[in-house]
């Protein structure tokens, strides 16, 4: 590790950091219905939508009839990009002339876009239209970080509101977040990748002699647009086959600044209006406290362990010293891919500047890890607010029974429905990442796309149904995954892991909203302080390592101690 690393590690993070109070405020003042600097040109194009689709943006919903506007608009965005990719042959702005996508694959890449997973079983480049790219997979980046971010507001809603039986508009929530949020950051992130060298064009793809003699094809499309809104979303599915590495998704140090910085900024900035909502910010800083602790203790131990080199490589007379540059770019160099690595696992984001595959097993445990807590810290647009809210739902719990007396959060008594519908979101995680992975690693099907042996195999496979279940998307590189068996069971894994979390938090949020606050007496444990941080990054932490510590002890650990000891498979 340098000093110039941690330099640029907190470069970073004090950033992300500056941008929490503004973007948190302005989505506190948006999703409270009040007025805002953009209102006055935004505001009668909302209105114009409303009147086009006959929605009354104050008819709020109970929570059911909420959750079953979330499933039906999903439902239709993704029979609308699996007809996309089938009929992909016969529609416009196609100028490779790429046939319609297969039937299992066309599943999992709908089902992957809707639930903000973009996990990808095929090169963008080779594989998918102008047309799927901007209509199909661009869209949905848009519409499934919108619902990530209006789920996590009708949780906050169900917290501050009292004795109210409804969590808002879905309809209303989705077109102001989309309008008001993400299409004016995406416009200026994407002005400032083309600005940079991405390409933003319909061209067909561009022949090119190299220096030695050979033609190459350098592919080409509107990539900056996509890219803008896959980090701000946390989408992270790729324009091109290798992601965030390809020199046009990312062709400067600024572009990967910008992109770091996108992943981050609006999961971050929940937290500041979640706690503007409930009507205390220190609320908001704990919960961010929290994430915090985890993930900069993440970048520590990943940054260490891709630091360190590997010690088969010293047996052999080469100096570690520069630390394990394997399957990285040396213009982003080990501090940096080991901060994206975390950052992106972290984040539910899944854009990739490295491969995974080729860290270290403790610098690709960390990424695991991240994911397997349920993708809290920070986590997808909304996602991870609301799953690190069920956390401390668990950790106030925790502290209600250590003391004898009735859990409350932010004034709401947390009782039998609260907390069994939060073990119901924490349960299925684990029950798609691990029964999935011990059946692929069991059956000929799932061992036909496992490339390597050994523990590093078993982490290859964990790693995919993790990443699937938590909506990530990134993988370990060495994993076939476009095969009927891979794509239905990822796709599989990935609706799992966004719709049975998410009927669950939002059967909690009507709840919530149904009682009464509860004034603060001597015995209410305090949730806005060190003490409840702590706390929470415990629950977060035990609850993690009972849960996926056989698994973690399989894969990644087994390796590390087999490669210590010079062992190879």
């Amino acid at each position: 590790m340098t000093v110039n690393g941690w330099i640029q590690i907190l470069i970073y993070c004090a950033l992300v950091l500056a941008l929490v109070k503004p973007l948190g405020g302005f989505m506190a003042r948006l999703f409270s219905g009040e007025r805002t600097f953009l209102s006055p040109v935004l505001a009668p194009v909302e209105r114009g939508f409303y009147r086009l689709a006959a929605v009354r943006p104050e008819a709020e919903q109970h929570w059911t009839t909420y959750a079953v506007a979330m499933l039906m608009f999903n439902l239709a965005g993704f029979l609308m990009l699996y007809g996309l990719q089938r009929l992909q042959g016969a529609l416009p702005l196609n100028p490779q002339d790429m046939a319609g996508v297969g039937p299992e694959l066309a599943f999992n890449t709908a089902i992957s876009f809707v639930t903000n997973t973009n996990w990808q079983n095929y090169g963008g480049e080779s594989t998918m239209s102008y047309l799927v790219q901007t209509a199909g997979l661009a869209v949905q980046n848009f519409l499934s970080a919108a619902t990530g971010i209006v789920l996590a507001v009708g949780l906050i809603r169900g917290f501050a509101r009292r004795s109210m039986r409804t969590l808002g508009n879905f309809w209303s929530d989705m077109t102001r977040c989309v309008l008001y949020v993400l299409l004016p950051l995406s416009f200026v992130i994407a002005l400032a990748l083309v600005w940079q060298g991405t390409p933003q064009n319909f061209g067909p793809y561009v022949t090119a002699t190299t220096v030695e003699g050979a033609q190459q094809l350098i592919a080409q499309g509107p990539a900056a647009s996509q890219i803008a809104i896959k980090m701000l979303g946390t989408n992270g599915g790729g324009f091109f086959n290798v992601n965030s590495a390809h020199p046009y998704e990312s062709p400067t140090a600024l572009t990967n600044l910008i992109q770091m910085v996108a992943i981050f900024a609006l999961g971050a900035a929940l937290t500041n209006t979640f706690g503007r909502m409930v009507g205390d910010e220190r609320q908001g800083w704990a919960i961010l406290g929290a994430m915090s602790v985890l993930f900069i203790a993440g970048v520590a131990v990943c940054y260490w362990a891709e630091a360190q080199g590997t010690p088969l490589l010293a047996s052999l007379g080469i100096d570690p010293a520069p630390g394990n540059m394997e399957g990285k770019e040396v213009r982003f160099g080990i501090a940096l891919s080991a901060l994206f690595a975390v950052i992106t696992t972290a984040a539910s984001c899944g854009a990739v500047i490295a491969m995974h595959d080729a860290f270290t097993p403790l610098g690709g445990m960390i990424p695991l890890i991240n994911m397997q807590l349920g993708e809290v810290i920070v986590g997808g647009v909304g996602a991870g607010l609301y799953g690190m809210l069920m956390f401390a739902i668990v950790a106030v719990f925790v502290a209600g029974l250590m003391v004898g007396r009735t859990p409350e959060y932010l004034g709401k008594k947390i009782e039998a429905r609260e907390v069994k519908m939060t073990m119901l979101a924490v349960l299925c995680l684990p029950l798609m990442m691990l029964g999935l992975t011990a059946l692929s690693v069991v059956i000929e099907p799932g061992l036909a796309g496992i490339f390597n042996k050994g523990p590093h195999g078993f982490t290859e496979a964990l790693y995919a149904f993790t990443s699937a279940a938590a909506n990530n998307g990134s993988a370990f590189g060495g994993l076939s995954g476009n095969t009927p068996y891979y794509n239905v069971a990822l796709g599989i894994a990935m609706f799992v892991g966004r719709f049975f979390v998410i009927i669950p938090m939002l059967a909690i949020a009507g709840s919530l909203a149904a009682k009464t606050t509860l004034p603060p007496s001597l015995g209410t444990f305090p949730t806005n302080g060190g003490l409840f941080v702590g706390l929470l990054v415990g629950v977060v932490l035990i609850v993690g390592g009972l849960t996926f510590l056989p698994s973690l002890a399989l894969g990644p650990l087994a390796e590390h101690f087999a490669m210590l000891s010079g062992t190879l498979f």
